[in-house]
């Protein structure tokens, strides 16, 4: 457990509180901190752009080529269940894949520690002597160091392979991509849907459409500061004009190509 309050010690690094940063290092969360706050946030936020944006461009492209809104179900539809699948798929291999290089990476630094402590022990020194370290200090951390075989190769793992393991499950990550997808690509569908039953909506659906996606782009965008930290309202607008462009160029090519049909 860390003494001190990572969220609130986040918060004084953004207004540069120099007594706000001190307070947060004296407070106890009263619980361990883990890496994996902010992966499903990561897999909420990245799976929820790609949905609406991707959903979003084809409803453009047929509204482009004034195509029936049946056509744009249909197309819409099923572009949510085939990339969500494909998406949560990539996830779940790419973090499946990730631990495993991990748990092997790490399974060979601990041999390592075990059959040539000496030799493990000499690349950490020449780690530390390599960020400015004295030689004499950087001695003593590793003998320190050295003291605690799990510690040992937790920083090796970081020094030498530059390996910040984490405990992201694949499964969970596909799942939040999926639904995310989904969730947020359902969004540019509902105005054809709402079009069934009302006539005022029918003949303004890509209007429609097009605000509850681009409102929607824009509460993602600034939701993704969680992840980079950065200014959340001019995050959401980049956001904003990405989907934009890809909704743009989606729709022309769907007006210029409309006479192929």
């Amino acid at each position: 457990m860390l003494s001190r309050n990572l969220e609130r010690a986040r918060n004084a690094f953004k207004k540069r509180d120099v007594q706000e940063m001190r307070k947060a290092h004296e407070l106890v969360d009263g619980e361990p901190h883990k890496q994996d706050q902010g992966q499903y946030i990561k897999s909420l936020v990245y799976g929820g752009l790609d949905g609406i944006i991707t959903t979003f461009a084809v409803v453009a492209g047929v509204a482009g080529a004034s195509l029936s809104s049946g056509v744009v179900l249909i197309l819409g539809f099923a572009n949510l269940i085939a990339d969500g699948l494909s998406m949560a798929i990539g996830d779940y291999l790419s973090t499946k894949a990730e631990n495993e290089y991990n748990q092997a990476e790490r399974e060979r630094e601990q041999w390592e520690v075990e059959n040539h402590p000496e030799g493990e022990k000499k690349e950490l020194i020449e780690l530390y002597t390599a960020k400015g370290i004295t030689e004499e200090d950087a001695q003593k951390m590793v003998d320190i160091i050295s003291k605690n075989k799990k510690a040992w190769v937790d920083i090796m793992m970081v020094e030498e392979l530059g390996i910040l393991e984490t405990d992201e499950s694949p499964l969970k990550n596909a799942l939040v991509t999926f639904f995310s997808f989904a969730l947020f690509g359902f969004l540019p569908l509902v105005a054809y849907l709402l079009s069934i039953a009302f006539d005022i909506v029918k003949s303004n659906q890509f209007f429609v459409a097009s605000v509850l996606t681009g409102l929607t782009l824009f509460a993602l965008g600034a939701l993704k500061v969680r992840i980079t930290e950065r200014n959340w309202f001019i995050s959401g607008l980049e956001m904003l004009m990405v989907g934009g462009i890809a909704a743009t160029a989606a729709y022309l090519i769907g007006y210029f190509l409309s006479g192929l049909g």
